[in-house]
């Protein structure tokens, strides 16, 4: 050591050592590098999508209402007009988080982040980023969103939705898919309230989190004229040659067998016809 050296230059040596040996800061994001990107909180990157696993808005069939709804709420997102955090809920299979990526691709111009839901405690770096980057839009996305009893990972999202002091990013839009409408298990729910003191204050607390996406969209289980509209909608679109009855005959067969009918069904029995058939399934 030069103990001539001035401490002021001692001092900055240390510093930079000091820096050296400690996590590096994240890089800036690259949201030029894709429309759609994986949120990874050990790192604090946002990993790029090349090519997102979705189906173009008009083949998810049965769902008029809710498809309209939620692309009315995005297009004024999209033009900077005020819009609502959106809880896609209800039946399993039914196209909630289809259409969350279909309306992504139809309306562009939006980045389209996942978080994954045990990922929720990192929302607030994870906002930190989006704040930072006004130069683009984003919809936040969390697919089957739910807790359990003691998870505590909800109160992230409870102060991002509206309660906390910063609150959401005015270019972040929040839109989450589950099959709850109350985000918790209906048994949990009933048994808070049996053994409370004041029932009604037991599950306030957490119930009052769906109360904060300002749209409500539900799915409800489609009747068999949806599914097999579902079913001849992906024939036609990827141009499966068989007569339309036994195109029918074979799709009820096939949900009987799986014990319901949903888009999920109909997707799942193109596949297995489309793999018998020897037609890749493009276009």
């Amino acid at each position: 050591m030069n103990f001539q050296e001035p401490l002021s230059g001692l001092l900055e040596r240390i510093a930079r050592a000091l820096e050296r040996l400690g996590p590096g800061r994240p890089e800036r994001p690259d949201f030029d590098a894709a429309d759609a990107f994986v949120w990874q909180p050990e790192t604090e990157r946002f990993q790029p999508v090349s090519e997102v696993n979705r189906v173009p808005l008009s083949l998810l069939r049965g769902i008029d209402r809710m498809r309209d709804t939620l692309l009315a709420n995005t297009h004024r997102f999209a033009r900077g007009l005020p819009a609502n955090n959106a809880l896609l809920w209800g039946a399993r299979g039914m196209g909630k988080s289809s259409l969350v990526k279909a309306v992504h691709r139809e309306i562009g111009g939006l980045k389209l982040v996942e978080i994954h839901r045990e990922d929720l405690g990192s929302l607030p770096r994870l906002l930190a980023h989006l704040r930072e980057s006004q130069t683009y839009r984003f919809i936040l996305y969390c697919d089957d969103l739910s807790f359990e009893a003691l998870d505590t990972s909800y109160k992230s999202l409870k102060a991002v939705l509206e309660g906390g002091i910063e609150g959401r990013p005015a270019n972040v839009l929040f839109y989450a898919t589950s099959n709850r409408r109350h985000l918790m298990p209906r048994e949990m729910v009933e048994n808070e309230r049996s053994t409370a003191i004041n029932p009604g204050e037991a599950t306030e607390e957490k119930l009052s989190l769906s109360d904060r996406f300002g749209l409500w969209i539900g799915f409800h289980n489609c009747s068999q004229d949806d599914y097999l509209a579902m079913v001849q909608a992906y024939a036609d679109h990827y141009r499966l040659s068989v007569p339309d009855a036994a195109l029918r005959e074979e799709a009820l067969a096939w949900a009987l067998a799986r014990g319901s009918r949903s888009g999920r069904v109909a997707w799942q029995y193109i596949q297995d016809l489309a793999g018998r058939l020897g037609s890749p399934l493009s276009g």
